[in-house]
C-alpha cells in the first residue's frame, strides 16, 4: 500500500477533496509509517541518521540564513543611510526619521501572526519567493523617494512584506528538526542577522562611495542595489526552498519516511497532516506559554533593533566619520554571530535553554551599563561589543525555546507569529528612544535598552523556567494524569503539549 510520504502530492489533493475524514486516514499512515531501516542494527541506523541530518541541513540551512541575512539588512540599512545624509537630503526632521522607522515595525508586527498560516496553506516554495520580490521593490522604491511621504510609504510596505519570513522559517525548521537539534539551526540561522550588521557595514560603506553616479546620493544607491538583489534572489528562491516534509522533493521516499518517523518518535505533530480549526489558535492565546515568550522576546527583540538601527549614529557620535563608523560597526556584530551559534549549540546540548538566556544577557546588561556609566570611546565601543553579545544569541535560543514548548503544527504557528510579532513591535520603542537632542551619550536610549534586558530578558526567562520546572514535576508526579482520563489515543493526541506526558524544556 503507498503512503503519503511516496505520493504527497496525491495525498494533498485527496485531503482536499475529502476533507476530514481523509485527514483521519492521513493521520493514521502517519502512526504507521514503514520502516526503511527495519533489521539495520542501532549503529547502522545512527549512520543513517547522520548522513539524513547532513542532507537535510546543505539543502535547507544555507539558503535560509542567506534570505535572511538579505532581509535583517535591507531593514536595517536606512541607520547606514543616515550617517550617508538621508535625513538631510529629504529634509526630515528627526522625529519625522524617528517615525520612519516606527512605521515598519507597526506593519510587520500587525500582519505577523497570520503569515505562518499563509507558508502553510500557500507552500513555502510559493510563499516565500513572493514575499522577497515584495519586499525587493520597496526596498528598490526607497532609494527613489524624494521626500518624508515617500520613505514612509516604502517602510510601511516593506513591513507588510518582510512580516513573513523571520516567524515562517523559524516555524518551517521546527516542523523538520527534532527539539533537541532544533536550536543549534535556528542560531545558524538567526546569526545572518549579525552578519547581516557586519556586512551591511562593509557594504553601505562601498556603495555610498557611488554618491553622483546618475545624480544620486551614496545612500538612495544603497537602497537601490540591496533592493534589486533582493528581487534577484526571490525569484531564484522558487528552486532553492523546499516545501514540508511529506512533500519535499530532494528527499527520496525512504528519507522522507525517516523524518516523519524521527517527528513522531520525538511527540511532534508536525509529523502529521493537521487541518487547520480555530482551536488552535485559541489554544495558542490563552496559553500562558505564549504570554511569558512573548515577554521574554520582547526584552531581547526591543533591545535588537535599538542595537542595529542606531549602531553607527552612536559611533558616529564618538567622533568617527560615517565611512569610518560604518566600519567600526563590523566587529561587534561578527562577534555576536559567534556566540549566537555557539549557545545554539551548547542550549542544544545541554536543553537548558533558560539557563542560556539568563547568562547571555548579563552580557548584554553590563555591556549597556558601560554605556551610560563612561564617556569614554574606548569603553563605549567595548560595551557595544558586549550589548551584541547579550542581545543577539538570546533571539535565537528564545525562538527554540518557545518552539520546543509547544506542539502541534497550528498552534506552534500561531504561538511564534504572536511571540514574533509583539517582540517587533516593541521596534516602535526602539525607534524612538535615541533622540538626536541626547547625543552624543544617548543615556535615555541606553537606559530604555538596559531595562529591556534587565526586566523582560532576565527576568521572564527566570520566571520562565521556574513556571515550566514547576510544571513538569507535576507532570512527573502524575498530578495531571487527570487530563486524559476519558479520552480516546485521537483525542489525547490532539492536545499536544497539554499532554501530561509531554514534559517541557527548560
Amino acid at each position: 500500500m503507498a503512503t503519503a510520504a511516496e505520493h504527497p502530492r496525491d495525498s494533498a489533493s485527496e485531503e482536499k477533496k475529502l476533507g476530514t475524514e481523509n485527514v483521519e486516514t492521513e493521520r493514521h499512515t502517519i502512526e504507521n509509517l514503514p520502516d526503511p531501516d527495519a533489521g539495520l542494527s542501532d549503529e547502522e541506523r545512527a549512520a543513517h541518521d547522520r548522513t539524513l541530518l547532513r542532507k537535510l541541513d546543505l539543502a535547507l540551512i544555507p539558503w535560509l540564513s542567506f534570505l535572511y541575512l538579505i532581509s535583517f539588512l535591507d531593514r536595517t540599512n536606512i541607520g547606514n543611510a543616515k550617517v550617508d545624509g538621508l535625513q538631510e537630503d529629504l529634509n526630515m526632521s528627526n522625529g519625522q526619521y524617528n517615525e520612519s522607522l516606527t512605521i515598519f515595525f507597526v506593519s510587520y508586527s500587525v500582519f505577523e501572526p497570520l503569515t505562518n498560516v499563509l507558508l502553510k496553506r500557500l507552500r513555502p516554495s510559493v510563499f516565500l519567493p513572493i514575499i522577497m520580490i515584495w519586499w525587493g521593490i520597496c526596498m528598490a522604491c526607497m532609494g527613489l523617494v524624494h521626500n518624508y511621504a515617500g520613505l514612509m510609504t516604502a517602510r510601511w510596505w516593506l513591513g507588510v512584506a518582510e512580516a513573513g519570513l523571520f516567524p515562517g522559517v523559524n516555524y518551517y525548521l521546527s516542523c523538520w528538526y527534532k527539539r533537541s537539534e532544533f536550536g543549534i539551526r535556528a542560531a545558524i540561522f538567526f546569526s545572518a542577522a549579525a552578519l547581516a550588521g557586519s556586512f551591511g557595514g562593509l557594504l553601505a560603506a562601498g556603495i555610498a562611495q557611488m554618491r553622483g553616479v546618475g545624480g544620486k546620493p551614496g545612500w538612495a544607491w544603497i537602497f537601490i542595489l540591496e533592493g534589486l538583489a533582493t528581487i534577484l534572489v526571490g525569484i531564484a528562491s522558487y528552486w532553492m526552498v523546499h516545501d514540508f516534509p511529506a512533500e519535499a522533493t530532494f528527499l527520496t521516499p525512504d528519507d522522507r519516511a525517516r523524518v516523519l518517523r524521527r517527528l513522531r518518535d520525538d511527540k511532534q505533530a508536525s509529523a502529521s497532516h493537521e487541518s487547520f480549526q480555530t482551536k488552535y489558535f485559541w489554544q495558542s492565546v490563552k496559553d500562558w506559554k505564549t504570554l511569558m515568550f512573548a515577554i521574554i522576546y520582547m526584552g531581547a527583540d526591543g533591545s535588537l533593533y535599538a542595537f542595529s538601527l542606531f549602531l553607527p549614529t552612536i559611533l558616529q557620535n564618538l567622533g568617527y566619520t560615517s565611512t569610518r563608523a560604518n566600519l567600526l560597526s563590523v566587529p561587534p556584530y561578527a562577534a555576536a554571530a559567534i556566540v549566537t551559534v555557539f549557545i545554539g549549540w551548547l542550549a542544544d546540548r545541554t536543553q537548558q535553554r533558560g539557563l542560556c538566556n539568563i547568562f547571555i544577557s548579563l552580557f548584554g546588561i553590563v555591556g549597556f551599563a558601560m554605556l551610560i556609566g563612561s564617556s569614554l570611546p574606548g569603553v563605549q565601543y567595548a560595551g557595544t561589543f558586549l550589548g551584541a553579545i547579550g542581545i543577539y544569541p538570546c533571539i535565537a535560543n528564545t525562538i527554540s525555546w518557545a518552539s520546543n514548548n509547544v506542539e502541534g503544527v497550528y498552534k506552534r504557528g500561531v504561538t511564534l507569529g504572536f511571540v514574533i510579532g509583539w517582540g517587533n513591535l516593541n521596534g516602535v520603542v526602539s525607534s524612538n528612544i535615541y533622540r538626536q537632542k541626547d547625543k552624543p551619550r544617548f543615556l535615555l536610549g541606553h537606559g530604555v535598552v538596559l531595562a529591556y534586558l534587565t526586566l523582560f530578558l532576565l527576568g521572564g526567562s527566570i520566571a520562565t523556567r521556574t513556571m515550566l520546572i514547576w510544571e513538569n514535576k507535576k507532570r512527573m508526579a502524575g498530578k495531571r494524569d487527570v487530563w486524559v482520563e476519558g479520552k480516546s489515543e485521537k483525542e489525547a493526541a490532539e492536545m499536544g503539549d497539554q499532554r501530561p506526558d509531554f514534559l517541557y524544556t527548560l
